[in-house]
């Protein structure tokens, strides 16, 4: 317990070194591996961001990780990401590692096995709306919940505005 309250400057300065190293190397991965590396496109996506963010902070903080080990493993979960990334582009990997975006309402229609499917609760759903600005149910022509997570509102106050086909591809309805 007293080994809590220790302060040695070689630790300090281990820890700053460490730091500004791992930060670099995360921006050197970055720029190689592109933006996507910290989109939420999908859920492998997110997966990413935590597990380089774990990296970084065991990295940086553990002195059972060198800075090498952490460079070593941050690679290799960038190769990772940019081998899915690439072989999401065929249908078998894609319905592995994406989730469908799920409709939760179509036009007023609430659809309450979809918001069950998606453990959404009617509040979480209203919440969604009146974020979204909605001030009538009639305004809404979707409600989908997204395969990074997000849930989407998609609505107008114009009566006769119809929703394009395109825009619900692949919502599983």
């Amino acid at each position: 317990m007293e080994k809590w309250f220790v302060f040695k400057e070689i630790d300090l300065l281990a820890i700053v070194l460490t730091a500004c190293g791992i930060y670099l190397a995360v921006i050197i991965f970055t720029r190689l591996a592109g933006k996507r590396s910290f989109s939420k496109m999908s859920s492998f996506d997110f997966a990413m961001t935590v597990a380089v963010g774990s990296m970084i902070a065991t990295t940086v903080l553990s002195k059972s990780v060198s800075l090498w080990d952490g460079i070593i493993g941050l690679g290799a979960v960038y190769i990772l990401q940019i081998g899915v990334a690439l072989l999401r582009r065929f249908k078998p990997v894609q319905k592995v590692v994406d989730n469908t975006p799920l409709l939760l309402m179509d036009g007023t229609n609430i659809l309450h096995e979809n918001l069950r499917k998606a453990r959404v609760s009617e509040g979480d759903l209203r919440s969604k709306l009146r974020e979204a600005n909605v001030i009538r149910l009639k305004e809404v022509r979707a409600v989908i919940f997204e395969a990074t997570g997000d849930i989407s509102v998609m609505h107008t106050e114009d009566a006769n505005e119809e929703l394009e086909d395109w825009l619900m591809k692949d919502v599983e309805r």
